[in-house]
Protein backbone atom coordinates (compact mmCIF):
# COMPACT_ATOMS: atom_id res chain seq x y z
CA UNK A 1 0.00 0.00 0.00
CA UNK A 2 1.47 3.33 -1.09
CA UNK A 3 0.91 6.47 0.97
CA UNK A 4 -0.25 9.36 -1.16
CA UNK A 5 0.60 13.01 -0.72
CA UNK A 6 -2.99 13.78 0.28
CA UNK A 7 -2.81 11.28 3.15
CA UNK A 8 0.39 12.96 4.41
CA UNK A 9 -1.30 16.38 4.23
CA UNK A 10 -4.39 15.13 6.14
CA UNK A 11 -2.18 13.52 8.80
CA UNK A 12 -0.25 16.81 9.30
CA UNK A 13 -3.48 18.82 9.58
CA UNK A 14 -4.89 16.49 12.23
CA UNK A 15 -1.62 16.78 14.21
CA UNK A 16 -1.76 20.56 14.02
CA UNK A 17 -5.39 20.52 15.18
CA UNK A 18 -4.43 18.39 18.19
CA UNK A 19 -1.74 20.94 19.10
CA UNK A 20 -3.97 23.97 18.66
CA UNK A 21 -3.80 24.81 22.37
CA UNK A 22 -0.03 25.37 22.27
CA UNK A 23 1.52 28.74 21.43
CA UNK A 24 1.81 29.26 17.64
CA UNK A 25 5.60 29.45 17.78
CA UNK A 26 5.88 26.18 19.68
CA UNK A 27 3.37 24.50 17.37
CA UNK A 28 5.36 25.60 14.28
CA UNK A 29 8.60 24.31 15.74
CA UNK A 30 7.07 20.91 16.52
CA UNK A 31 5.51 20.45 13.08
CA UNK A 32 8.08 22.22 10.94
CA UNK A 33 9.73 19.05 9.59
CA UNK A 34 6.71 16.80 9.95
CA UNK A 35 5.76 16.49 6.22
CA UNK A 36 9.29 15.45 5.23
CA UNK A 37 9.48 12.99 8.09
CA UNK A 38 6.17 11.40 7.14
CA UNK A 39 7.33 11.10 3.50
CA UNK A 40 10.49 9.28 4.56
CA UNK A 41 8.54 6.96 6.86
CA UNK A 42 6.13 6.18 4.04
CA UNK A 43 9.01 5.38 1.67
CA UNK A 44 10.74 2.99 4.07
CA UNK A 45 8.05 0.29 4.15
CA UNK A 46 4.52 -0.50 3.12
CA UNK A 47 1.53 0.32 5.31
CA UNK A 48 -0.43 3.39 6.24
CA UNK A 49 0.86 6.17 8.44
CA UNK A 50 -1.56 5.16 11.18
CA UNK A 51 -0.11 1.64 11.16
CA UNK A 52 3.45 2.97 11.36
CA UNK A 53 3.10 5.99 13.69
CA UNK A 54 -0.29 5.67 15.32
CA UNK A 55 -3.16 8.09 15.11
CA UNK A 56 -2.42 11.79 14.53
CA UNK A 57 -3.69 12.58 18.01
CA UNK A 58 -1.25 10.09 19.61
CA UNK A 59 1.56 11.46 17.51
CA UNK A 60 0.59 15.00 18.61
CA UNK A 61 0.77 13.87 22.24
CA UNK A 62 4.36 12.70 21.67
CA UNK A 63 5.24 16.04 20.13
CA UNK A 64 3.62 17.80 23.07
CA UNK A 65 5.74 15.75 25.46
CA UNK A 66 8.84 16.71 23.49
CA UNK A 67 7.92 20.33 24.19
CA UNK A 68 7.96 19.58 27.94
CA UNK A 69 4.26 19.33 28.49
CA UNK A 70 3.87 15.58 28.92
CA UNK A 71 5.57 12.29 29.72
CA UNK A 72 9.44 12.53 29.75
CA UNK A 73 9.70 9.16 28.00
CA UNK A 74 7.48 10.40 25.20
CA UNK A 75 9.66 13.51 24.98
CA UNK A 76 12.79 11.38 24.54
CA UNK A 77 11.12 9.38 21.83
CA UNK A 78 10.09 12.54 20.04
CA UNK A 79 13.66 13.90 20.28
CA UNK A 80 15.05 10.69 18.89
CA UNK A 81 12.54 10.85 16.10
CA UNK A 82 13.62 14.39 15.24
CA UNK A 83 17.29 13.34 15.20
CA UNK A 84 16.42 10.41 12.99
CA UNK A 85 14.57 12.79 10.70
CA UNK A 86 17.61 15.04 10.33
CA UNK A 87 19.87 12.06 9.71
CA UNK A 88 17.44 10.73 7.15
CA UNK A 89 17.48 14.03 5.30
CA UNK A 90 21.26 14.12 5.24
CA UNK A 91 21.38 10.51 4.05
CA UNK A 92 18.91 11.26 1.27
CA UNK A 93 21.04 14.18 0.03
CA UNK A 94 24.16 12.04 0.06
CA UNK A 95 22.35 9.34 -1.90
CA UNK A 96 21.32 11.84 -4.56
CA UNK A 97 24.90 13.10 -4.96
CA UNK A 98 26.14 9.49 -5.01
CA UNK A 99 23.78 8.63 -7.85
CA UNK A 100 24.81 11.68 -9.88
CA UNK A 101 28.55 10.94 -9.58
CA UNK A 102 28.23 7.22 -10.33
CA UNK A 103 28.19 7.48 -14.16
CA UNK A 104 31.45 9.43 -14.08
CA UNK A 105 33.18 6.29 -12.73
CA UNK A 106 31.29 3.82 -14.89
CA UNK A 107 28.96 2.60 -12.11
CA UNK A 108 25.43 3.29 -10.97
CA UNK A 109 26.70 5.08 -7.87
CA UNK A 110 30.07 6.43 -6.78
CA UNK A 111 29.85 4.21 -3.70
CA UNK A 112 30.16 1.09 -5.86
CA UNK A 113 33.43 2.40 -7.30
CA UNK A 114 34.76 3.35 -3.88
CA UNK A 115 34.01 -0.11 -2.53
CA UNK A 116 36.37 -1.53 -5.15
CA UNK A 117 39.13 0.67 -3.70
CA UNK A 118 38.75 -0.59 -0.14
CA UNK A 119 41.84 -2.91 -0.24
CA UNK A 120 44.00 0.00 -1.44
CA UNK A 121 42.72 2.14 1.41
CA UNK A 122 43.55 -0.60 3.92
CA UNK A 123 47.20 -0.56 2.80
CA UNK A 124 47.30 3.25 2.67
CA UNK A 125 45.81 3.43 6.16
CA UNK A 126 48.60 1.21 7.51
CA UNK A 127 51.23 3.34 5.75
CA UNK A 128 49.81 6.57 7.20
CA UNK A 129 49.80 5.10 10.71
CA UNK A 130 53.43 4.02 10.26
CA UNK A 131 54.40 7.49 9.05
CA UNK A 132 52.60 9.06 11.99
CA UNK A 133 54.63 6.87 14.35
CA UNK A 134 57.74 7.98 12.45
CA UNK A 135 56.87 11.64 12.98
CA UNK A 136 56.34 11.02 16.70
CA UNK A 137 59.58 9.04 17.21
CA UNK A 138 62.01 11.12 15.12
CA UNK A 139 62.84 14.81 14.95
CA UNK A 140 64.05 14.88 11.33
CA UNK A 141 61.98 15.42 8.19
CA UNK A 142 59.70 12.70 6.86
CA UNK A 143 60.99 10.50 4.06
CA UNK A 144 59.34 7.91 1.87
CA UNK A 145 59.96 4.97 4.23
CA UNK A 146 58.62 4.67 7.76
CA UNK A 147 61.26 4.74 10.47
CA UNK A 148 61.11 4.12 14.19
CA UNK A 149 63.70 6.08 16.12
CA UNK A 150 65.66 6.46 12.88
CA UNK A 151 65.75 2.73 11.99
CA UNK A 152 64.23 1.94 8.59
CA UNK A 153 64.27 -1.85 9.07
CA UNK A 154 62.24 -1.63 12.27
CA UNK A 155 59.88 0.79 10.57
CA UNK A 156 59.26 -1.64 7.70
CA UNK A 157 58.53 -4.46 10.16
CA UNK A 158 56.01 -2.28 11.96
CA UNK A 159 54.46 -1.30 8.61
CA UNK A 160 54.04 -4.98 7.65
CA UNK A 161 52.26 -5.66 10.95
CA UNK A 162 50.03 -2.63 10.48
CA UNK A 163 49.03 -3.84 7.01
CA UNK A 164 47.86 -7.15 8.45
CA UNK A 165 45.92 -5.37 11.18
CA UNK A 166 44.36 -2.87 8.77
CA UNK A 167 43.18 -5.64 6.43
CA UNK A 168 41.69 -7.55 9.38
CA UNK A 169 39.88 -4.42 10.58
CA UNK A 170 38.67 -3.56 7.08
CA UNK A 171 37.06 -6.96 6.58
CA UNK A 172 35.16 -6.58 9.86
CA UNK A 173 34.11 -2.95 9.49
CA UNK A 174 30.51 -3.82 8.40
CA UNK A 175 30.08 -5.69 11.69
CA UNK A 176 30.92 -2.64 13.82
CA UNK A 177 28.06 -0.85 15.46
CA UNK A 178 27.45 2.26 17.53
CA UNK A 179 30.50 4.15 18.80
CA UNK A 180 33.03 1.70 17.36
CA UNK A 181 32.00 2.56 13.83
CA UNK A 182 32.07 6.28 14.55
CA UNK A 183 35.50 5.96 16.15
CA UNK A 184 36.79 4.22 13.01
CA UNK A 185 35.46 7.00 10.79
CA UNK A 186 36.98 9.66 13.06
CA UNK A 187 40.40 7.97 12.95
CA UNK A 188 40.22 7.81 9.15
CA UNK A 189 39.54 11.55 9.04
CA UNK A 190 42.57 12.19 11.29
CA UNK A 191 44.79 10.10 9.00
CA UNK A 192 43.53 12.01 5.96
CA UNK A 193 44.44 15.34 7.61
CA UNK A 194 47.86 13.95 8.52
CA UNK A 195 48.43 12.89 4.90
CA UNK A 196 47.65 16.41 3.66
CA UNK A 197 50.03 17.95 6.21
CA UNK A 198 52.81 15.45 5.34
CA UNK A 199 52.51 16.16 1.61
CA UNK A 200 52.68 19.90 2.26
CA UNK A 201 55.78 19.38 4.43
CA UNK A 202 57.56 17.34 1.76
CA UNK A 203 56.67 19.95 -0.86
CA UNK A 204 58.18 22.73 1.28
CA UNK A 205 61.37 20.71 1.69
CA UNK A 206 61.62 20.17 -2.05
CA UNK A 207 61.16 23.88 -2.74
CA UNK A 208 63.81 24.88 -0.19
CA UNK A 209 66.34 22.38 -1.57
CA UNK A 210 66.48 20.35 1.63
CA UNK A 211 66.91 16.72 0.65
CA UNK A 212 66.15 14.05 3.24
CA UNK A 213 69.19 14.22 5.50
CA UNK A 214 71.58 15.93 3.06
CA UNK A 215 72.72 19.45 3.84
CA UNK A 216 73.51 21.87 1.07
CA UNK A 217 77.11 23.10 0.74
CA UNK A 218 78.52 25.96 -1.31
CA UNK A 219 81.53 25.47 -3.61
CA UNK A 220 83.59 28.56 -4.47
CA UNK A 221 84.27 29.13 -8.13
CA UNK A 222 88.08 29.38 -8.64
CA UNK A 223 87.52 31.92 -11.44
CA UNK A 224 85.57 34.40 -9.32
CA UNK A 225 88.77 36.31 -8.46
CA UNK A 226 90.08 36.49 -12.05
CA UNK A 227 90.34 40.13 -13.22
CA UNK A 228 92.39 39.75 -16.40
CA UNK A 229 93.78 37.01 -18.68
CA UNK A 230 97.32 37.01 -20.19
CA UNK A 231 98.15 34.62 -23.03
CA UNK A 232 101.78 33.73 -23.85
CA UNK A 233 103.12 31.80 -26.82
CA UNK A 234 105.71 29.04 -26.72
CA UNK A 235 108.52 31.64 -26.90
CA UNK A 236 107.26 33.43 -23.81
CA UNK A 237 105.92 36.40 -25.73
CA UNK A 238 102.67 38.11 -24.69
CA UNK A 239 99.80 37.63 -27.14
CA UNK A 240 97.61 40.72 -27.26
CA UNK A 241 93.98 40.97 -28.35
CA UNK A 242 93.47 37.23 -27.72
CA UNK A 243 89.97 35.78 -27.48
CA UNK A 244 88.80 32.61 -25.73
CA UNK A 245 86.02 30.26 -26.89
CA UNK A 246 84.61 27.01 -25.52
CA UNK A 247 84.00 23.78 -27.48
CA UNK A 248 80.68 25.17 -28.79
CA UNK A 249 82.18 28.42 -30.07
CA UNK A 250 80.72 30.49 -27.23
CA UNK A 251 82.99 33.35 -26.10
CA UNK A 252 84.46 32.97 -22.62
CA UNK A 253 84.45 36.20 -20.65
CA UNK A 254 86.42 36.43 -17.44
CA UNK A 255 87.26 39.41 -15.28
CA UNK A 256 86.69 43.09 -15.89
CA UNK A 257 89.07 45.82 -17.10
CA UNK A 258 90.88 47.35 -14.15
CA UNK A 259 92.61 50.04 -16.22
CA UNK A 260 91.63 52.54 -18.88
CA UNK A 261 93.12 52.32 -22.35
CA UNK A 262 93.19 55.82 -23.89
CA UNK A 263 93.80 54.27 -27.31
CA UNK A 264 90.31 52.72 -27.29
CA UNK A 265 88.03 55.38 -25.78
CA UNK A 266 84.91 54.30 -27.68
CA UNK A 267 85.23 50.52 -27.33
CA UNK A 268 83.24 48.65 -24.73
CA UNK A 269 85.79 47.10 -22.33
CA UNK A 270 83.91 43.81 -22.42
CA UNK A 271 84.37 43.62 -26.20
CA UNK A 272 88.14 43.91 -25.98
CA UNK A 273 90.41 40.94 -26.37
CA UNK A 274 92.72 39.71 -23.67
CA UNK A 275 94.56 41.14 -21.92
CA UNK A 276 92.58 44.17 -20.82
CA UNK A 277 95.68 45.79 -19.37
CA UNK A 278 98.86 44.69 -21.24
CA UNK A 279 101.03 47.04 -19.17
CA UNK A 280 100.20 44.98 -16.08
CA UNK A 281 101.44 41.67 -17.51
CA UNK A 282 102.90 39.48 -14.73
CA UNK A 283 105.79 38.24 -16.97
CA UNK A 284 108.10 40.29 -19.22
CA UNK A 285 109.38 38.98 -22.58
CA UNK A 286 112.78 37.28 -22.40
CA UNK A 287 115.81 38.60 -24.43
CA UNK A 288 116.69 36.54 -27.54
CA UNK A 289 119.21 33.78 -26.93
CA UNK A 290 122.76 34.15 -28.53
CA UNK A 291 124.70 31.02 -29.44
CA UNK A 292 128.38 31.02 -28.17
CA UNK A 293 131.17 31.25 -30.77
CA UNK A 294 134.22 29.00 -30.73
CA UNK A 295 137.37 30.42 -29.13
CA UNK A 296 139.69 32.35 -31.44
CA UNK A 297 136.93 33.32 -33.86
CA UNK A 298 137.91 36.99 -33.41
CA UNK A 299 134.43 38.13 -32.42
CA UNK A 300 133.07 38.11 -28.86
CA UNK A 301 129.53 37.08 -28.07
CA UNK A 302 128.69 40.78 -27.75
CA UNK A 303 129.95 41.53 -31.30
CA UNK A 304 133.27 43.23 -30.33
CA UNK A 305 136.69 42.01 -31.58
CA UNK A 306 138.54 39.70 -29.22
CA UNK A 307 142.05 40.41 -28.00
CA UNK A 308 144.98 38.62 -29.63
CA UNK A 309 148.25 37.49 -28.18
CA UNK A 310 151.19 39.90 -28.14
CA UNK A 311 153.08 39.98 -31.41
CA UNK A 312 150.12 38.72 -33.47
CA UNK A 313 148.35 41.22 -35.68
CA UNK A 314 144.61 40.92 -35.82
CA UNK A 315 143.11 40.04 -39.09
CA UNK A 316 139.74 40.76 -40.48
CA UNK A 317 137.87 39.15 -43.30
CA UNK A 318 134.93 40.35 -45.10
CA UNK A 319 131.82 38.23 -44.72
CA UNK A 320 131.66 35.62 -47.43
CA UNK A 321 135.26 36.16 -48.74
CA UNK A 322 137.69 33.30 -48.20
CA UNK A 323 141.04 34.04 -46.69
CA UNK A 324 143.96 33.27 -49.02
CA UNK A 325 146.20 30.53 -47.79
CA UNK A 326 149.75 31.51 -46.95
CA UNK A 327 148.75 34.95 -45.71
CA UNK A 328 146.96 33.77 -42.55
CA UNK A 329 149.20 33.05 -39.57
CA UNK A 330 149.33 29.48 -38.44
CA UNK A 331 148.35 28.88 -34.82
CA UNK A 332 151.01 27.54 -32.49
CA UNK A 333 150.43 26.28 -28.97
CA UNK A 334 153.58 27.91 -27.67
CA UNK A 335 151.71 30.89 -26.16
CA UNK A 336 148.73 30.57 -23.79
CA UNK A 337 146.05 33.15 -23.22
CA UNK A 338 143.89 33.81 -20.14
CA UNK A 339 142.46 30.84 -18.35
CA UNK A 340 144.83 28.47 -20.19
CA UNK A 341 143.24 29.00 -23.62
CA UNK A 342 145.93 28.58 -26.33
CA UNK A 343 146.41 31.63 -28.56
CA UNK A 344 147.64 31.43 -32.15
CA UNK A 345 151.22 32.68 -32.98
CA UNK A 346 152.49 33.96 -36.28
CA UNK A 347 154.77 31.78 -38.26
CA UNK A 348 156.71 32.53 -41.44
Amino acid sequence: MTVTGQEITDYVERVRTALADLPPQVREELTEDLPEHLAEVAAEADGSLVDRLGTPEAYAAELRAAAGAGDPAAGRRALERRIATMLGRARARVDRVDARLGPLFGHDTAGEFLRLLRPAWWVARAYLVAMMLTALSTDGPLGLLPRLDGHAFVGLLVFAGLVCGSVWLGRRTPELRSWRRWALHASSAVLALFAIAAVANVDDQARSGYGYGYETTSVQNPYDQVQDVYVYDSEGRLVENARLFDQNGTPIRLGWPACDDPALPDVNPVQRGYPYCPQQAPFRPRPPAVAPLPPGSGVSPGGSPTATAPGVAPTATAPGNPVPTGSVPVASPSVSGPAGVPLPTATG
